[in-house]
Protein backbone atom coordinates (compact mmCIF):
# COMPACT_ATOMS: atom_id res chain seq x y z
CA UNK A 1 0.00 0.00 0.00
CA UNK A 2 1.11 3.55 -0.61
CA UNK A 3 1.32 5.99 2.31
CA UNK A 4 -2.11 7.53 1.74
CA UNK A 5 -3.80 4.13 1.78
CA UNK A 6 -1.79 3.09 4.81
CA UNK A 7 -2.96 6.20 6.66
CA UNK A 8 -6.60 5.45 5.79
CA UNK A 9 -6.25 1.86 7.01
CA UNK A 10 -4.50 2.98 10.21
CA UNK A 11 -7.32 5.41 10.97
CA UNK A 12 -9.91 2.70 10.26
CA UNK A 13 -8.18 0.13 12.46
CA UNK A 14 -7.67 2.67 15.21
CA UNK A 15 -11.42 3.31 15.39
CA UNK A 16 -12.28 -0.38 15.01
CA UNK A 17 -9.95 -1.39 17.86
CA UNK A 18 -10.80 1.52 20.18
CA UNK A 19 -7.17 2.62 20.17
CA UNK A 20 -5.34 5.92 20.40
CA UNK A 21 -1.97 6.79 18.88
CA UNK A 22 0.61 8.80 20.81
CA UNK A 23 3.64 10.06 18.92
CA UNK A 24 6.77 11.92 19.94
CA UNK A 25 7.83 15.03 18.06
CA UNK A 26 10.81 13.08 16.73
CA UNK A 27 8.66 10.65 14.74
CA UNK A 28 8.52 10.82 10.94
CA UNK A 29 6.02 13.29 9.47
CA UNK A 30 3.54 10.64 8.28
CA UNK A 31 3.23 9.15 11.76
CA UNK A 32 2.71 12.56 13.33
CA UNK A 33 -0.07 13.14 10.80
CA UNK A 34 -2.11 10.11 11.99
CA UNK A 35 -1.45 10.55 15.72
CA UNK A 36 -4.15 11.55 18.19
CA UNK A 37 -1.57 13.11 20.50
CA UNK A 38 1.86 14.54 19.67
CA UNK A 39 4.17 15.67 22.42
CA UNK A 40 7.40 15.46 24.33
CA UNK A 41 8.07 12.86 27.01
CA UNK A 42 6.33 14.82 29.78
CA UNK A 43 3.21 15.52 27.71
CA UNK A 44 2.91 11.90 26.60
CA UNK A 45 3.35 10.68 30.17
CA UNK A 46 0.51 12.93 31.33
CA UNK A 47 -1.70 11.91 28.41
CA UNK A 48 -1.16 8.22 29.23
CA UNK A 49 -3.00 8.76 32.54
CA UNK A 50 -6.10 10.18 30.83
CA UNK A 51 -6.58 7.90 27.80
CA UNK A 52 -10.12 6.49 27.55
CA UNK A 53 -9.46 3.99 24.75
CA UNK A 54 -8.63 0.33 25.45
CA UNK A 55 -5.36 0.34 23.50
CA UNK A 56 -2.49 2.83 23.57
CA UNK A 57 -0.08 2.77 20.64
CA UNK A 58 3.19 4.50 21.50
CA UNK A 59 5.10 5.73 18.46
CA UNK A 60 8.43 6.46 20.05
CA UNK A 61 11.15 4.47 21.75
CA UNK A 62 10.93 1.64 24.25
CA UNK A 63 11.14 3.64 27.48
CA UNK A 64 8.11 5.69 26.34
CA UNK A 65 6.07 2.52 25.90
CA UNK A 66 7.20 1.36 29.34
CA UNK A 67 6.22 4.70 30.89
CA UNK A 68 2.74 4.48 29.35
CA UNK A 69 2.29 0.95 30.70
CA UNK A 70 3.57 1.92 34.16
CA UNK A 71 1.02 4.75 34.32
CA UNK A 72 -1.85 2.86 32.67
CA UNK A 73 -1.57 -0.81 33.70
CA UNK A 74 -5.18 -1.52 32.75
CA UNK A 75 -4.55 -0.53 29.13
CA UNK A 76 -3.00 -2.67 26.42
CA UNK A 77 0.14 -0.77 25.36
CA UNK A 78 1.66 -1.71 22.00
CA UNK A 79 4.45 -0.26 19.86
CA UNK A 80 5.20 -0.41 16.12
CA UNK A 81 8.73 -1.62 16.97
CA UNK A 82 9.42 -2.82 20.51
CA UNK A 83 13.13 -2.93 19.70
CA UNK A 84 13.31 0.84 19.22
CA UNK A 85 15.76 1.62 21.99
CA UNK A 86 17.48 4.82 23.11
CA UNK A 87 21.21 5.55 23.17
CA UNK A 88 20.74 7.61 26.32
CA UNK A 89 18.81 4.89 28.15
CA UNK A 90 21.37 2.33 26.99
CA UNK A 91 24.17 4.39 28.57
CA UNK A 92 22.86 3.62 32.06
CA UNK A 93 22.05 0.04 33.04
CA UNK A 94 20.20 -0.70 36.27
CA UNK A 95 23.07 -2.93 37.41
CA UNK A 96 25.68 -0.19 36.97
CA UNK A 97 23.46 2.47 38.54
CA UNK A 98 22.80 0.27 41.57
CA UNK A 99 26.55 -0.03 42.19
CA UNK A 100 26.99 3.73 41.68
CA UNK A 101 24.25 4.49 44.24
CA UNK A 102 25.80 2.11 46.80
CA UNK A 103 29.15 3.88 46.33
CA UNK A 104 27.50 7.27 47.02
CA UNK A 105 25.27 6.80 50.08
CA UNK A 106 23.02 9.65 51.18
CA UNK A 107 22.33 10.92 47.66
CA UNK A 108 18.86 11.48 46.21
CA UNK A 109 18.65 9.91 42.75
CA UNK A 110 17.12 11.92 39.91
CA UNK A 111 16.82 10.07 36.62
CA UNK A 112 15.90 11.48 33.25
CA UNK A 113 12.77 9.91 31.77
CA UNK A 114 15.01 8.47 29.02
CA UNK A 115 15.72 5.39 31.14
CA UNK A 116 14.46 1.83 31.49
CA UNK A 117 11.79 0.79 33.98
CA UNK A 118 14.50 -0.96 36.00
CA UNK A 119 16.49 2.28 36.31
CA UNK A 120 13.35 4.20 37.25
CA UNK A 121 12.76 1.63 40.00
CA UNK A 122 16.10 2.70 41.56
CA UNK A 123 15.20 6.37 41.30
CA UNK A 124 13.67 8.87 43.74
CA UNK A 125 12.33 11.31 41.15
CA UNK A 126 12.07 11.10 37.36
CA UNK A 127 12.45 14.30 35.34
CA UNK A 128 12.16 15.44 31.73
CA UNK A 129 13.93 18.31 30.04
CA UNK A 130 10.69 20.30 30.48
CA UNK A 131 10.58 20.06 34.25
CA UNK A 132 14.13 19.19 35.43
CA UNK A 133 14.96 22.73 36.61
CA UNK A 134 11.68 23.12 38.46
CA UNK A 135 12.07 19.80 40.24
CA UNK A 136 15.72 20.35 41.18
CA UNK A 137 14.84 23.84 42.45
CA UNK A 138 12.14 22.32 44.65
CA UNK A 139 14.71 20.31 46.62
CA UNK A 140 16.70 21.73 49.55
CA UNK A 141 19.92 23.47 48.53
CA UNK A 142 21.94 21.12 50.74
CA UNK A 143 20.44 17.99 49.13
CA UNK A 144 23.08 15.72 47.62
CA UNK A 145 21.88 14.61 44.20
CA UNK A 146 22.88 12.00 41.64
CA UNK A 147 21.60 13.05 38.21
CA UNK A 148 21.60 10.70 35.26
CA UNK A 149 22.05 9.56 32.67
CA UNK A 150 22.48 12.69 30.50
CA UNK A 151 25.62 14.57 31.54
CA UNK A 152 24.84 17.48 29.20
CA UNK A 153 21.36 18.08 30.60
CA UNK A 154 22.70 17.57 34.13
CA UNK A 155 25.50 20.08 33.51
CA UNK A 156 23.01 22.59 32.13
CA UNK A 157 20.76 22.18 35.19
CA UNK A 158 23.78 22.57 37.47
CA UNK A 159 24.68 25.80 35.71
CA UNK A 160 21.24 27.42 35.82
CA UNK A 161 20.42 26.30 39.38
CA UNK A 162 23.84 26.75 40.99
CA UNK A 163 23.83 23.10 42.08
CA UNK A 164 26.71 20.65 42.11
CA UNK A 165 24.87 17.44 41.27
CA UNK A 166 26.91 14.30 40.71
CA UNK A 167 26.45 13.49 37.02
CA UNK A 168 26.23 10.12 35.29
CA UNK A 169 28.41 10.01 32.16
CA UNK A 170 25.77 9.38 29.48
CA UNK A 171 24.60 11.15 26.35
CA UNK A 172 22.24 11.17 23.40
CA UNK A 173 23.78 10.19 20.07
CA UNK A 174 21.60 12.72 18.20
CA UNK A 175 22.45 15.77 20.29
CA UNK A 176 26.11 14.81 20.59
CA UNK A 177 26.73 14.92 16.84
CA UNK A 178 25.74 18.54 16.15
CA UNK A 179 28.68 20.62 14.95
CA UNK A 180 29.51 23.76 16.93
CA UNK A 181 31.66 25.22 14.14
CA UNK A 182 29.07 24.57 11.43
CA UNK A 183 26.31 26.11 13.51
CA UNK A 184 28.48 29.22 13.96
CA UNK A 185 29.03 29.34 10.19
CA UNK A 186 25.29 28.92 9.56
CA UNK A 187 24.58 31.80 11.92
CA UNK A 188 26.89 33.98 9.79
CA UNK A 189 24.79 33.09 6.73
CA UNK A 190 21.59 33.97 8.60
CA UNK A 191 22.57 36.68 11.11
CA UNK A 192 18.93 37.39 11.99
CA UNK A 193 18.22 33.79 12.86
CA UNK A 194 17.73 32.74 16.46
CA UNK A 195 19.43 29.55 17.59
CA UNK A 196 17.11 27.25 19.56
CA UNK A 197 18.91 24.41 21.34
CA UNK A 198 17.90 21.33 23.31
CA UNK A 199 19.92 21.11 26.57
CA UNK A 200 20.96 17.54 25.76
CA UNK A 201 23.50 19.21 23.45
CA UNK A 202 27.11 19.81 24.59
CA UNK A 203 27.60 22.95 26.69
CA UNK A 204 29.49 24.89 24.01
CA UNK A 205 26.43 24.65 21.76
CA UNK A 206 23.98 25.52 24.54
CA UNK A 207 26.15 28.57 25.32
CA UNK A 208 25.57 30.09 21.86
CA UNK A 209 21.80 29.54 21.97
CA UNK A 210 19.29 32.37 21.96
CA UNK A 211 17.04 29.91 23.77
CA UNK A 212 17.61 26.48 25.35
CA UNK A 213 14.75 24.19 26.28
CA UNK A 214 12.80 21.01 25.69
CA UNK A 215 11.15 20.22 22.37
CA UNK A 216 7.86 21.65 23.62
CA UNK A 217 9.60 24.74 24.96
CA UNK A 218 11.32 25.24 21.59
CA UNK A 219 7.96 24.89 19.85
CA UNK A 220 6.37 27.49 22.12
CA UNK A 221 9.31 29.89 21.99
CA UNK A 222 9.30 29.95 18.19
CA UNK A 223 5.69 31.12 18.26
CA UNK A 224 6.29 33.80 20.87
CA UNK A 225 9.51 35.15 19.35
CA UNK A 226 9.46 38.14 17.00
CA UNK A 227 12.13 36.47 14.88
CA UNK A 228 11.10 34.93 11.55
CA UNK A 229 13.98 32.53 11.03
CA UNK A 230 15.38 29.92 13.40
CA UNK A 231 18.21 27.40 13.51
CA UNK A 232 16.80 24.34 15.29
CA UNK A 233 19.34 22.30 17.24
CA UNK A 234 17.49 19.11 18.13
CA UNK A 235 16.14 16.07 16.29
CA UNK A 236 14.71 17.35 13.04
CA UNK A 237 11.29 15.69 13.44
CA UNK A 238 10.23 18.77 15.41
CA UNK A 239 10.45 20.85 12.21
CA UNK A 240 7.22 19.25 10.96
CA UNK A 241 5.17 20.66 13.83
CA UNK A 242 7.04 23.98 13.73
CA UNK A 243 6.13 24.44 10.05
CA UNK A 244 2.50 23.44 10.68
CA UNK A 245 2.09 25.82 13.61
CA UNK A 246 4.07 28.73 12.18
CA UNK A 247 3.87 28.54 8.37
CA UNK A 248 5.08 32.12 7.93
CA UNK A 249 8.35 31.44 9.73
CA UNK A 250 11.44 29.61 8.47
CA UNK A 251 13.14 26.76 10.32
CA UNK A 252 16.57 25.42 9.44
CA UNK A 253 17.87 22.09 10.72
CA UNK A 254 21.23 22.58 12.44
CA UNK A 255 24.22 20.91 10.75
CA UNK A 256 26.13 17.93 12.11
CA UNK A 257 29.75 16.85 11.73
CA UNK A 258 29.04 14.40 8.90
CA UNK A 259 28.35 16.26 5.65
CA UNK A 260 26.14 13.46 4.33
CA UNK A 261 23.60 13.94 7.15
CA UNK A 262 21.23 16.75 6.15
CA UNK A 263 18.64 16.10 8.86
CA UNK A 264 19.80 14.92 12.28
CA UNK A 265 17.41 12.01 12.85
CA UNK A 266 17.25 9.64 15.82
CA UNK A 267 18.05 6.20 14.42
CA UNK A 268 15.84 4.60 17.07
CA UNK A 269 12.83 6.92 16.75
CA UNK A 270 12.81 6.30 13.00
CA UNK A 271 12.50 2.54 13.51
CA UNK A 272 8.77 3.27 13.73
CA UNK A 273 7.25 3.41 10.24
CA UNK A 274 3.74 3.61 8.80
CA UNK A 275 4.00 -0.03 7.74
CA UNK A 276 4.95 -1.14 11.25
CA UNK A 277 2.21 1.02 12.76
CA UNK A 278 -0.33 -0.62 10.43
CA UNK A 279 0.89 -4.12 11.37
CA UNK A 280 0.87 -3.17 15.04
CA UNK A 281 -2.78 -2.11 14.89
CA UNK A 282 -3.78 -5.05 12.72
CA UNK A 283 -2.20 -7.66 15.00
CA UNK A 284 -2.36 -5.75 18.31
CA UNK A 285 1.29 -6.61 18.96
CA UNK A 286 4.06 -6.23 20.04
CA UNK A 287 2.84 -5.50 23.55
CA UNK A 288 4.70 -3.86 26.43
CA UNK A 289 4.58 -6.15 29.46
CA UNK A 290 6.02 -5.14 32.84
CA UNK A 291 6.11 -7.36 35.91
CA UNK A 292 3.83 -5.83 38.56
CA UNK A 293 6.42 -5.56 41.33
CA UNK A 294 8.75 -3.66 39.00
CA UNK A 295 5.90 -1.49 37.73
CA UNK A 296 4.97 -0.37 41.24
CA UNK A 297 8.59 0.53 42.04
CA UNK A 298 8.98 2.47 38.79
CA UNK A 299 5.64 4.22 39.28
CA UNK A 300 6.69 5.95 42.51
CA UNK A 301 9.34 8.30 40.98
CA UNK A 302 7.13 9.02 37.97
CA UNK A 303 4.28 10.02 40.27
CA UNK A 304 6.71 12.22 42.19
CA UNK A 305 7.58 13.94 38.91
CA UNK A 306 3.96 14.49 37.92
CA UNK A 307 3.12 15.91 41.35
CA UNK A 308 6.10 18.28 41.35
CA UNK A 309 5.59 19.42 37.76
Amino acid sequence: MNNNNLKKEILRLKKENNACIMAHYYQEDDIQDVADFIGDSLALAKIATTVKEDIIIVCGVNFMGETAKILSPDKKVIMPDINAGCSLADSCSAEDLEVFIKNHPGYKVISYVNTSAKVKALTDIVVTSSNAKKIVDSLPKEEKIIFGPDKNLGGYINKITGRDMLLWDGGCHVHQRFSYSKIVELKKQYPNAEILVHPECPSEIVDIADFAGSTLAILNYAGESKANIFIIVTECGILHQLQIKYPDKRFIAAPVEEDKIKCNKCDYMRMCTLEKLYDCLKNKTPEIVIEEKLRIKALKPIRAMLELS
